[in-house]
């Protein structure tokens, strides 16, 4: 892989006195992304999923297993009020050998900022997000996870969504167009499950919550000139019925997103680096 321009903003000399050398690794210092133990860390956003977290962890592990990167799983549970905790705590134990670990909140934190979290307890050079609905079968999962390595952003978007009503077909299409048009990059999608340097997510995190925090990431990291690949996947909306993200609260959350996108451009424009 050919390493992006934003790579470039660690760059620098280093003067490190003997003492100071026994807290820091000189490389890590202008290169952080080398030095994690491991390859990924899957973060699964967990909220009253009992009917579907265990096959969820079941399709995780067999995807990564089958490209074969060194994993952990973080599932962080966000206040359930079904047997999801215990379901997961349940197959923790039934499967010791597997790196995972279970976080229940005591309150409701939302996606954004468990997603947040979850780069800083993981220990993955890549960090992805996977929903504990069970949405995405396998064989998208090993072809996302298949393209590590080939950019420093992996940017799945949707070539079918069984499941997905035209309603949300049509604001997602929109959504899409409008941050393209505001960022002017042109992604085929913005808040897909993408893969993310871990250490970026520490250093550019977004300050949105709601649900637009993906296209907020994305293009703070495109901007600092970051590369990427997108790969077409499918997904399949294993609940039916009216979906909770179309509602006032998250409409309005994505307007807030939009607005910091727009603050980001100007200022890259006025404090761009020469």
């Amino acid at each position: 892989m050919t390493p992006g321009m934003g790579r470039l903003f660690w760059d620098g000399d280093i003067t490190i006195s003997q003492r100071a050398a026994e807290l820091h690794d000189r490389g890590a210092l202008t290169d952080p992304y080398d030095g994690a133990p491991i390859d990924l860390t899957v973060f699964v956003s967990c909220y009253n999923e009992a009917p579907y977290i265990v096959t969820t962890l079941e399709t995780i592990t067999a995807a990564v297993e089958e490209v074969g990167l060194d994993y952990e799983i973080i599932v962080i549970d966000d206040a359930s009020r079904d047997d999801s905790p215990k379901l997961v705590a349940a197959y923790i134990e039934a499967h010791p050998d597997e790196r995972i670990v279970l976080r229940v909140n005591r309150q409701n934190k939302g996606l954004a900022q468990n997603y947040l979290d979850a780069a800083f307890m993981g220990k993955g050079k890549y960090i992805r997000l996977a929903c504990g609905d069970n949405a995405e079968p396998k064989e998208s999962i090993v072809a996302v996870l298949r393209a590590i390595g080939d950019a420093d952003i992996i940017v799945p978007y949707y070539v079918s969504a069984e499941g997905k009503g035209w309603k949300r077909q049509f604001i997602s299409n929109l959504y899409t167009h409008l941050v393209n048009l505001m960022t002017g990059f042109t992604l085929h999608y913005y808040n897909g499950l993408a893969v993310h340097l871990r250490h970026n997510i520490l250093r550019w995190h977004s300050n949105t919550r709601g649900f637009g925090f993906q296209a907020d990431i994305l293009y703070l990291l495109l901007a600092q000139g970051f590369t990427y690949k997108e790969v077409p996947v499918v997904t399949v909306e294993q609940r039916r019925g009216a979906s909770n993200a179309l509602n006032l609260r998250n409409f309005l959350s994505v307007g807030h997103t939009l607005m910091e996108i727009v603050n980001r451009r100007l200022s890259n424009r006025l404090y761009r680096r020469s």
